[in-house]
């Protein structure tokens, strides 16, 4: 493993075997930076504190879950076709993770045309991953269910955030689901104890990593340590 790989620096440590477990499973990679030297084998900076794009949460989202259901056939994602009709404007059939975001779009996890989102024509792949967007299209595959129905005022007496008023409704039902797999819950993974959600905040590699190491309900789940540990 290059020094680009294995740098973790300024990750915070709870955050960092998460990441080594999904390395371990080849799902995710860093960005790779070079010194001033041009040397490919030296980082000047610890990629998994940079922001993630939408489009890079979205492969890692969709290979991380078929990693850790790779021997159940009828509980993986499926990957979106080239001859399908692409579920954004801005990801062609050519774009490098199409397969990755159309599935996700198809699955019904990624907001679009197909689920009834008409505004919901443009993925922007290259803008920054949110919070509310981390959490919205993670969790149905976690409850394997249809988002509940909420409100505000139900979802900050459950998770006790200050700011519930400013997230979206969509994504307040995600949150919500969330709460209900106690403590696996994604945001607690990812973010520890606080009372600010920050909805448009903008999340790290190391944050979703976190995030996708496990899926699975409050009593059913595996880990990417335990596909990992898993005998040939």
């Amino acid at each position: 493993m290059d020094q680009a790989t294995s740098d973790l620096t300024g990750v915070p440590a709870d955050l960092q075997s998460y990441i080594r477990d999904l390395q371990t499973l080849d799902i995710i990679e860093p960005v790779a930076t070079v010194s001033a030297e041009d040397s490919p084998q030296t980082t000047t900076t610890a990629p998994f504190t940079t922001s993630i794009t939408r489009r890079e949460y979205a492969q890692w989202l969709f290979d991380s879950h078929n990693a850790i259901y790779a021997d159940d056939p009828g509980d993986r994602l499926r990957a979106g076709n080239p001859s399908d009709e692409p579920a954004f404007q801005d990801v062609a059939a050519t774009d490098p993770n199409f397969a990755a975001i159309q599935g996700l779009a198809e699955a019904g996890l990624i907001p679009s045309a197909f689920t009834g989102n008409s505004t919901a024509v443009n993925f922007r792949p290259d803008a920054p991953l949110v919070r509310e967007d981390l959490i919205l299209w993670k969790v149905p595959l976690d409850s394997r269910a249809a988002l509940p129905t909420t409100t505000p005022e139900a979802v900050t007496t459950a998770w006790g955030f200050q700011d519930t008023a400013t997230i979206d409704p969509l994504p307040l039902r995600a949150i919500a689901a969330d709460f209900q797999l106690g403590d696996f819950a994604n945001f607690r993974r990812a973010f520890g104890y606080t009372t600010l959600f920050r909805p448009d905040k903008a999340v790290t590699r190391a944050e979703a990593a976190a995030v996708l190491w496990r899926f699975g309900s409050q009593t059913e789940g595996q880990t990417a340590a335990d596909i990992a540990e898993a005998p040939d």
